[in-house]
């Protein structure tokens, strides 16, 4: 077992070191922009794959003639911690740092990220761009060394492998005519040629054997049942779980070899019920299908595409009351879920390339790009909310919901159609109450689309009268703080004096409706602290009472 990493050896050992391709020293005495500390990231994590070194590091704190100066970048911790997820959301893969240490020299802070290298063949871009290093000088990765990358995932993909011991008896006959008839369909211009085909000959045109030889992909999704063993240690099989609105188990599930079969098997267990919309809601039908069956299978075949069999893992699909998720082991090697949507671009380089290719053949799944968008688009035609992706933990974990969650989401995305799948995904995140980034806010704003203040955000006014929100949207807006106040005054001076939680509830329903109950609270207490800083009340404490008075009265 490793010895764990000592922050204070790992410094000075640096410090020892001259600066290389794989170290980078900076002053960075009170702040670094963000885009740099991105473009580092990726020269040195693609670098550090170049030169076969463990990991990389970016020095905050110390100058070029190896001299500790210090440095207040994020100096909160959870800052600094919050910095591993920002990274992760530009990164090719959600590639982040392994860690982000702190050290103190006499007085002095030094900040250490340690990089972690870019995995086999996949090159680390910052949003979309390749760096590297030649010498200290910082710039765009190099032709040569992106092919150097990339050519590594030729050697290593694990579905394109060769099972010696393996023939076509041990293939299941039904999955080699369904195969076949895949094919036909994908292509049907090889319909007469292919009359002439024998299995053998058939298997190499499907990119599913190399000249006669079983490969693992043609194991994977066409070998027998008792034709796992030549897959050991990788675990390929399909677990459905299906749970109550308590998070119990109601129902499960197991499918094994032939993948091909499996994934009709599996989809015919989900149970893809009628939504019925809100009467009276004209925009909307008057029902559909919980899930479009296209989204179900693509999302069924993306796992089978793109897990790491490496890891020895089962891909599972746990149905609820009314959301599917799919989960497969491995990390998402795009990185990036919304570039994949927006840009509509086919990837570059697959973990599994031959499988890819195989299920391309056999109509399984869409390797020219657009699958995932086309999941985005059929839940942005049922006014559903958008995917949701969690990508952490090197596994990908996608869900769909099979309902309307928000109504005013669903009202804009029926009346609006001018809106674009970016500014979609975008009203998405605020009706599940996530985060934006400042440019996404600006973007929403200057659309017109979102009011309200950081992160409480709200549909805004022109569209709310647009989509008739306009109570929801006063509602949401509350009284403006000048008419609560008065309010508050109005209310004093009538009957003299009032307890804090008679105050309460004088203005509650007059703050905004996004406020939870302790926002609620607070903003009270504001206006309360205003008032007697302003020298227009008073408090008085009357035992465990605190009892509000016009001031002078």
């Amino acid at each position: 077992m490793s010895k764990p990493l000592d922050p204070n050896e790992k410094l000075q050992e640096l410090l020892r070191s001259p600066e290389n391709e794989v170290i980078e020293f900076k002053k960075a005495e009170t702040s670094k922009n963000f885009n740099d500390i991105g473009k580092y990231f990726s020269a040195l994590s693609n670098e550090a794959n170049l030169k076969g070194k463990e990991n990389a590091w970016l020095v905050f704190g110390v100058d070029n003639q190896r001299c500790i100066s210090g440095t207040n970048f994020r100096p909160i911790r959870t800052s600094l911690d919050s910095l591993k997820r920002e990274i992760a959301e530009k990164m090719t893969s959600r590639l982040t740092f392994v860690e982000i240490h702190e050290v103190i020299r006499s007085t002095k802070r030094v900040v250490l990220f340690e990089i972690p290298p870019a995995p086999r063949g996949i090159p680390i871009a910052f949003e979309g761009h390749y760096y590297g290093r030649d010498g200290e000088a910082l710039g765009p990765l190099n032709i040569d060394e992106l092919e150097r990358i990339r050519r590594q995932s030729n050697v290593d993909d694990w579905s394109s492998a060769i099972v010696d011991e393996a023939t076509i008896d041990d293939l299941d006959p039904d999955a080699i005519n369904q195969a076949r008839l895949n094919y036909l369909s994908k292509f049907p211009d090889k319909a007469d040629e292919s009359k002439n085909w024998d299995n053998a000959k058939f298997l190499d045109k499907a990119k599913l054997s190399i000249k006669g030889r079983l490969t693992r992909t043609a194991i994977l999704l066409l070998g027998r049942e008792e034709a796992e063993h030549f897959l050991a240690p990788a675990d390929p099989k399909i677990r459905w779980l299906l749970k109550d609105s308590n998070g119990n188990d109601r129902d499960y599930a197991i499918f094994g070899l032939p993948l091909l079969l499996a994934v009709d098997k599996l989809f015919a267990r989900i149970r893809n019920l009628k939504y019925r919309y809100i009467r009276g809601e004209t925009l909307f039908p008057e029902e559909i299908e919980q899930y479009d069956p296209f989204s179900i299978r693509e999302a069924i075949n993306n796992c089978i595409a793109h897990q790491d069999y490496s890891l020895a893992g089962r891909i599972n699909v746990v149905e609820r009351d009314e959301s599917l998720t799919f989960t497969n082991l491995g990390s998402f090697v795009p990185g990036d879920v919304r570039r994949v949507v927006i840009e509509d671009t086919p990837e570059e380089y697959y973990r599994n390339r031959f499988l890819a290719t195989a299920m391309f053949n056999l109509k399984m799944v869409d390797t020219v790009g657009g699958g995932i968008r086309k999941m985005f688009l059929a839940q942005r035609r049922r006014f559903f909310p958008m995917p949701d992706y969690d990508l952490s933990e090197n596994r990908v974990e996608a869900t769909l919901i099979g309902k309307v969650l928000d109504l005013n989401y669903a009202r804009l995305l029926a009346s609006v159609e001018s809106l674009s799948l970016e500014e979609i995904m975008l009203l998405d995140q605020v009706q599940k109450q996530l985060p934006l980034t400042d440019d996404q806010i600006r973007l929403l704003r200057a659309k017109g689309l979102i009011e309200g203040r950081k992160p409480n955000f709200f549909i805004a006014k022109k569209v709310a009268q647009k989509t008739g929100q306009k109570a929801e949207y006063s509602k949401n807006k509350g009284l403006p703080d000048e008419a609560i106040l008065s309010f508050i005054l109005k209310a004093l001076s009538e009957h003299g004096d009032m307890e804090r939680p008679e105050i309460d509830r004088l203005i509650w329903d007059a703050l905004p409706a996004w406020m939870d109950e302790k926002k609620k609270r607070t903003k009270i207490e504001n206006y309360l602290r205003s008032l007697r800083e302003d020298n227009k009340i008073t408090n008085h404490r009357l035992g465990p009472k605190s009892i509000w008075r016009i001031a002078g009265s």
